[in-house]
């Protein structure tokens, strides 16, 4: 086993901090790709790249908050040419589902030199609980845009073990794992399944796309809302209305359905109040 860390870029965020907990209980050594930590990294500050890649045998990279923001190809494309210099082994890209922008940082990825492992995300069940739909969720009402479209919606547990597997493990060269969960369900039937889970009704709540823009600016800023809002058009029409086997073939394992994750949640407490 390497005693040369890991680098793990947003390892406060939702994947990144499940991935960098999973690998130090395996006895990985891990360095964390954040503002605040002792070999910071920010990727709005270049400078503190070369620091926080040299020595590190791999490297996750997510970009936060998402590759479909502008510039941020570009940063991971700088990012591959520092990485590759300081003697990086391996790189594993979270990418999104359906989006152009992110087909354009794996493609970077692809073409940088150093192994790698993508993986490709369908939407974060997380988002319920920890992200913007969680306060929502506790007022009874699920507000989203897309009408009966239909998303498999990934656990976020699956993303880190698949993540871990592809740092940590040779088979993973050169894979792209489209994860996603094995049920294709609507936002209305997601709503159906927290309201059975929670014990306690969850109403969907079908919106505009600029509501919902309106709803994640108030929570998060103009700019962030413009870009989610971009990706939600994007996303949901429709394309990604089918289930991958990423998971299956990255972990010989079956995802978590949505149904497991809910259940999860709701025992942990986080849909109460006082969570």
């Amino acid at each position: 086993m390497s005693d040369q860390p890991i680098l793990v870029i947003g390892s406060t965020g939702k994947t990144g901090s499940r991935v960098a907990n999973r690998l130090e209980a395996l006895g990985r050594a891990v360095r964390h790709g954040n503002r605040r930590a002792p070999i910071p990294f920010d990727w709005e500050d270049p400078a503190t790249w070369t620091a926080a890649l040299d020595g590190t045998k791999a490297a996750y990279v997510t970009y936060f908050p998402d590759l479909a923001f502008p510039g941020a190809v570009e940063k991971v494309d700088a990012l591959t040419v520092a990485a590759k210099t300081s003697g990086v082994e391996k790189l594993v890209l979270l990418s999104g589902r359906g989006e152009h922008h992110a087909r354009e940082g794996e493609k970077v990825v692809q073409a940088s030199g150093i192994d790698y492992t993508l993986v490709r995300s369908a939407w974060f069940a997380q988002n319920f609980s920890e992200g913007y739909l969680r306060d929502p969720i506790l007022a009874g009402v699920l507000p989203m845009p897309g009408g009966d479209v239909v998303e498999p919606i990934i656990d976020i547990d699956d993303i880190a073990d698949v993540v871990v597997a592809a740092l940590t493990e040779d088979r993973h060269s050169g894979a792209l794992y489209e994860v996603t969960g094995p049920d294709l369900l609507t936002f209305a039937d997601m709503a159906r399944v927290l309201s059975a889970e929670i014990g306690r009704p969850i109403q969907h709540l079908p919106i505009a796309f600029e509501d919902f823009h309106a709803n994640i600016a108030e929570a998060g800023g103009s700019f962030v809302a413009d870009v989610f809002t971009a990706i939600a058009r994007e996303t949901l029409d429709g394309r990604n209305a089918r289930t991958s086997d990423g998971v299956q073939r990255a972990l010989g394992r079956a995802p978590t359905s949505f149904g497991q994750f809910a259940r999860k949640v709701a025992s942990s407490g986080a849909w109460t109040a006082a969570a």
